[in-house]
């Protein structure tokens, strides 16, 4: 590294600080700070890279803990200097196993020690890690990452971190260590040394591994506060049931809060009352027109209108826009409607026969088919009315099936569970054997690390060896590698001396010389241009003159096709007039009854299957209240079995729980 920990913790808030996520991507950023400031080490650059990172992805858990340091310790610190606190705090979560204490106590001691005091006492404090810092983590995460990437990791270091945090707090209440009182040198009389006896020392025994200390009892044995918690809870659970069986026994008593059907009409009255003043804005339907509800209101005595004047009220028609498409549409209606009756007139001018017969049938025909689809119509009704019941009917019978499947779980999840503790009991035994057969492995282990390290010296040798000679020979390839690339220089560099002839002769009335078919000189082109540009201007010049005639034309036949529509229309209501009074003198016809042995049979169906339906679910009804029933009952009498059994149960009590119980069985 050639910037210090604390020229890279500055550099780290800078970035954090001139970042906005709104207008640059994070890669983008970074490679831009790092230029400005010309950072252009590789382990300072990964260090910032990295850093940056990870605090912008995890932003949510750093300001979970921001939050709660600005609203309790950090009341009088500036909101400038979180994003410091920032990266302490992922550097605390994320890379102190990588940095180790060293490195993190440099970069806290880089910086102001009141900051970082109140900062790592707030952070670092369990009381506050392990509740609501842990919990507000779980949101964003899930419990299993939080539990092993971050809090089991720093609960690792908590020991030394709490150990810097005292040292920090010595240091801003002035509290130095006893410095050591440095004694003079005392010298000592030199003893020649006596001649060791030459020889052979004779072994004691073998050396043995040392009895190990025995299991404390209490590890065994529950410690008393567990009993004392045991003992409030029966007592406070007593206390309980006591009262509850006293409230079971007295029924509250409420007022019916439904009202009067009298009282719902008249709230009903005013509300509506009150919302007709607030309409304000409501949107009002035009009248009917004048001389229809003027005849309907005289009735026989008013004048029948004549035809003449009928169809002039109804030729009065709201003004449409005409545009040539309408105007062509309509006429080109119009003109297949009068083609239609000429071959209609001609047919019969030649001798054919009148359609009405077949009209007549062919009316016939439509209603019966009309009938008999209204008929399926009604089928399928019945049938999905009755595929629904039977659907109701398929779900209980399955509902009562996964009744019976989960008690044959809960039978084979029982099997399971004894297999697994007596699996579980039969490798308690062999990890018990294991450690024995270990135990008694540990006395060959000097010999066996002897003969490890002699086989690791030779294997040492062999690589040493095998490495030299690698060496060299990169040595070679690379001296050949550089003569040959000089080589290649010196040719390119005479390439270059050598002089180029850069003007160009152009000849405009040469070809290129490709031997193309359609090969021509410049020349030769210009002047097929010129050519081609007079041909298209007459070519335009041509068009505009048709496009005018052409608009003549169209504007004549649409003025021909007006006069037509006009014609038809005063033919049309006059037609609709005659209608009008042939209706009013006409019945309306009835809808048409459907009468079919399939759709009766359906319906029978139908409501014996929703009487099986209803049926079926009044006893299951009754089935689950009984059993219901029965469980308060086994409840009660277990409750109060216990209950004497102990001892503790009042008189009182006991013979409201049999009356209660008794209630129940009744």
């Amino acid at each position: 590294m050639s910037l210090s920990h604390g020229q890279l913790l500055v550099h780290c808030i800078r970035v954090l600080d001139s970042y906005n996520s709104d207008t640059q991507s994070v890669e983008e950023h970074v490679n831009k700070y790092l230029k400005n400031n010309q950072i252009y080490d590789d382990s300072d650059q990964t260090f910032i890279v990295e850093v940056f990172s990870e605090c912008v992805r995890y932003s949510n858990l750093m300001q979970v803990v921001l939050d709660g340091f600005y609203a309790k310790d950090g009341k009088k610190t500036l909101r400038s200097e979180q994003n410091l606190y920032t990266v302490v705090c992922y550097l605390a979560l994320f890379r102190l196993d990588e940095l180790g204490m060293a490195h993190f106590r440099k970069f806290v001691s880089s910086q102001d020690i009141n900051r970082m005091y109140r900062f790592l006492n707030f952070f670092l404090d369990e009381k506050n890690l392990l509740t609501w810092i842990q919990d507000g983590w779980e949101k964003y995460y899930e419990h299993v990452f939080v539990e092993t990437n971050m809090i089991s990791s720093i609960q690792r270091w908590m020991p030394e971190l709490q150990e810097m945090i005292g040292q920090m707090k010595d240091k801003i209440a002035n509290r130095l260590k006893p410095k050591r009182k440095n004694l003079p040198t005392t010298g000592k009389v030199l003893q020649a040394s006596q001649p060791s006896l030459h020889g052979y020392k004779i072994a004691s025994g073998i050396p043995k591994l040392k009895k190990h200390k025995p299991v404390p009892k209490t590890l065994y044995s529950e410690p008393k506060e567990f009993s004392q918690i045991k003992k409030s809870k029966e007592s406070n659970r007593r206390i309980a049931e006591e009262r509850l069986m006293e409230a079971s026994g007295i029924k509250f008593a409420c007022a019916n809060p439904a009202k009067s059907e009298k009282t719902i009409e008249i709230l009903n009255n005013i509300v509506s009352e009150e919302e007709a003043k607030l309409e304000f804005e409501r949107h009002r339907a035009n009248p009917p027109p004048s001389f229809l509800s003027s005849a309907s209101s005289r009735g026989s005595s008013v004048r029948r209108l004549t035809a003449e004047e009928r169809s002039r009220l109804y030729s009065r028609e709201v003004p449409i826009k005409m545009n040539t498409a309408t105007i062509l549409r309509e006429g080109n209606l119009y003109r297949k409607k009068e083609a239609e009756e000429i071959k209609k007139w001609e047919n019969l001018e030649a001798g054919a026969k009148d359609a009405s017969d077949f009209l007549k049938w062919q009316t016939e025909m439509r209603q019966q088919d009309l009938e008999d689809e209204l008929a399926e119509i009604e089928r399928r009704r019945l049938q999905g009315k009755l595929s629904h019941e039977e659907a109701i009917l398929a779900r209980q019978d399955l509902i009562q099936e996964n009744k019976q499947k989960v008690k044959s779980m809960k039978e084979e999840t029982e099997k399971m569970m004894q297999d697994y503790l007596q699996k579980k009991f039969s490798e308690e035994k062999e990890m018990r054997q294991l450690v024995e057969d270990t135990m008694q492995g540990h006395k060959n282990a000097k010999e066996a690390t002897k003969k490890l390290r002699e086989y690791k010296r030779k294997i040492v040798q062999e690589v040493n060896e095998e490495s030299k000679e690698l060496m060299k020979q990169a040595l070679e390839e690379a001296e050949e590698e550089m003569r040959r690339r000089m080589e290649l220089i010196h040719q390119i560099r005479a390439m270059e001396a050598v002089p180029i002839i850069r003007q160009k002769f152009v000849d405009l009335t040469a070809t290129s010389g490709h031997g193309l078919l359609s090969e021509m000189s410049i020349a030769e082109l210009r002047e097929r241009l010129s050519l081609f540009r007079i041909a298209e201007k007459e070519t335009e010049e041509q068009r505009r003159d048709d496009i005018l005639a052409s608009k003549q034309a169209k504007d004549q036949m649409l003025l021909e096709t007006l006069e037509t529509i006009s014609k038809h229309r005063l033919e049309q209501t006059k037609s609709a007039a005659v209608r009008f009074e042939c209706k009013k003198k006409g019945l309306i016809p009835k809808k048409p009854e459907i009468k079919d042995s399939k759709l009766l049979e359906l319906e029978k169906k139908l409501e014996e299957r929703k009487a099986q339906r209803k049926r079926e679910q009044e006893k299951l009804k009754v089935k689950a209240l009984e059993e219901s029933r029965w469980r308060e009952l086994e409840m009660t009498q277990e409750r109060a079995a216990r209950l004497m059994g102990d001892g503790v149960m009042k008189s009182q009590s006991a013979s409201r729980l049999a009356s209660a119980s008794a209630i129940l069985a009744s």
